[in-house]
């Protein structure tokens, strides 16, 4: 997503062989399970919280951490890196993953076990900043939109497959075993990274003066603060949906990681419907997104309080949320005068919105509950459709005449 590796604007590759594949390949997968270990402790909230011995809102701090972590080291790592060999660097990124997946797993100490977590926003952070940049160096020029398509279809995978999949084995087995699986898919995709990437060495060095000077674009500023009231609504709320589930909706625990596959695929389904209306109608898309987001978080405390009625609404949440990422990207990148810093922005943004939405949804549901989670997350919502519908359209609507990102290296 972020694009901060200025050694991405490197020429593409005249010619792509079925090896550059299997290395764009090898990207998605640590993608993927970045994502997936980024997200897992959602699905099994419950189970940690009772293990460990800590409320279900102190739990939430298992998302916080590695978010706010991934929102700094986005920027600040392949500053620290310097011209390091960007192969290096990804392949100790996974590395790092794996060693701190399978110390989670042993760690009996909820301190202990979020130190672990915080190397995990390390690797997820400085793994996006670097993974967004590489397509172009890996594949002929004509290819790179499908290899950045692949590489980044394992965010859609992570939340279709692999926290589901993660819930299931942490329902069968514990939430350790799901941990350890982490570690160990993780050293397969390091030792792939190893032997399928190329030398990719980092021709210039990273630069972060921009950065700041694009939130003094008026579209750039409105979808930066859009974004941080639904994401931080979102996690505020999603966090607890396994609890959320089981007791306002009266789902049984082992029905949660099912209809955390059928989110992320709901969520898949509205990506893609969300990319073809944004690229149309970017300001109408925008606007609709956090409308139905709190209809349904509000409507979730009195409609949701049956297993059917329950799931319709967390699909149609699901169907919801899938279209942000693209919407407000298409928004910022009709905005933005320089993309490729409005995008980094946007990465630190998302990244430190999850971490605080976890950590005040933690704060809520202690001291109020589940529904006055859900209800605070609708106010957010609201919040953010209030700020889009008092924007003049203007803001996203003057860079309609060229597809969104021509002018960025991606």
């Amino acid at each position: 997503m972020t694009q901060l590796d200025s050694s991405s604007a490197a020429p593409a590759k005249a010619t792509t062989r079925r090896r550059d594949w299997w290395a764009v390949v090898s990207v998605m997968a640590g993608i993927f399970l970045l994502v997936t270990a980024e997200q897992l402790p959602i699905g099994l909230l419950s189970q940690l919280a009772s293990s460990l011995d800590v409320s279900e809102g102190k739990a939430g701090l298992m998302i916080t951490v590695p978010g706010v972590v991934a929102a700094f080291a986005a920027p600040l790592l392949p500053v620290a890196v310097g011209r390091l060999d960007r192969r290096y660097l990804l392949t100790g990124l996974m590395a790092l993953m794996a060693l701190a997946s399978v110390l989670g797993a042993l760690m009996d100490s909820f301190g202990w076990l979020l130190a672990t977590r915080v190397l995990i926003g390390c690797c997820i952070g400085g793994f996006w900043a670097i993974a967004g940049g590489l397509a172009g160096r890996l594949v002929a020029l004509e290819q790179v939109p499908r290899a950045m398509s692949l590489i980044f279809s394992g965010v859609a995978a992570a939340t279709v497959l692999g926290v589901p999949a993660g819930t299931w084995l942490g329902d069968v087995s514990d939430w350790r075993t799901a941990f350890a699986a982490l570690g160990g898919l993780s050293v397969v995709v390091c030792i792939g990274l190893w032997h399928l990437l190329p030398s990719l060495p980092a021709r210039k060095p990273v630069r972060l003066a921009s950065l700041g000077g694009q939130l003094r674009v008026p579209g750039v500023c409105i979808g930066a603060l859009a974004t941080a009231l639904i994401v931080v609504g979102h996690f505020g709320a999603y966090t607890f949906v396994s609890p959320i589930l089981q007791r306002l909706g009266g789902v049984a625990l082992g029905d949660v990681s099912r209809l955390l596959l059928l989110f992320g695929a709901a969520g898949l389904a509205g990506n893609f419907i969300a990319g073809s209306l944004a690229g149309r109608r970017p300001y109408l898309t925008v606007l609709l997104i956090p409308l139905v987001l709190a209809a349904t978080t509000l409507a979730f405390p009195w409609l949701g309080i049956r297993p059917f009625s329950a799931t319709v609404l967390l699909m149609l949440w699901g169907l919801v949320f899938g279209g942000i990422s693209v919407s407000l990207q298409t928004w910022i990148l009709r905005s933005a005068t320089n993309p490729e810093a409005a995008t980094a922005m946007m990465a630190f943004v998302f990244n430190l919105s999850i971490g605080l939405g976890a950590l005040s949804g933690g704060q809520v549901v202690d001291a109020l509950g589940l529904s006055a989670v859900l209800l605070a997350a609708g106010g957010l919502f609201v919040a953010a459709a209030l700020l889009i519908a008092v924007t003049p359209a203007r803001v996203v609507s003057r860079q309609e005449t060229r597809p969104p990102g021509t002018s960025s290296r991606t």
